[in-house]
């Protein structure tokens, strides 16, 4: 399923994963919350419950999509976390990877500011 993530002026394409969870993450949109940052992530609680699966990482790449178990939260990985060791992005805990940002994540960086994130399923043309 396509995806779109808008964070001020950012708007972001992204695909969710057919996984268990993703599926259940893409039963919930639209969404429109407020959202906190650690390091290079941005990262939601949201309504969905899910175990970790055998998509869990505990290293992640730049642009993923996680389900963090531990938070219920949405997490979107563009860069170095606190836990990260160079050239390793490392989650609080391990994650789901439910998808993947297509293009530039790094623009999350000028918008970590702002205060509400939307993700919404988007029709492909």
């Amino acid at each position: 399923m396509n995806i779109r993530i808008v964070i001020g002026n950012v708007v972001l394409d992204a695909e969710l994963n057919d996984t268990p969870t993703a599926r259940k993450v893409a039963g919930i949109l639209p969404l429109r919350t407020s959202f906190s940052t650690w390091g290079d992530e941005i990262y939601f609680e949201i309504p969905v419950e899910a175990e970790l699966d055998e998509s869990a990482r505990e290293e992640v790449e730049m642009g993923d999509l996680g389900y963090w178990p531990t938070g219920r939260a949405f997490c979107i990985f563009f860069g170095p976390t606190p836990m990260s060791t160079p050239g390793k992005i490392i989650p609080a805990s391990a994650v789901n990877i439910i998808g993947k940002v297509k293009g530039d994540v790094s623009k999350l960086k000028e918008v970590m500011d702002e205060s509400q994130v939307v993700v919404e399923a988007k029709n492909l043309p």
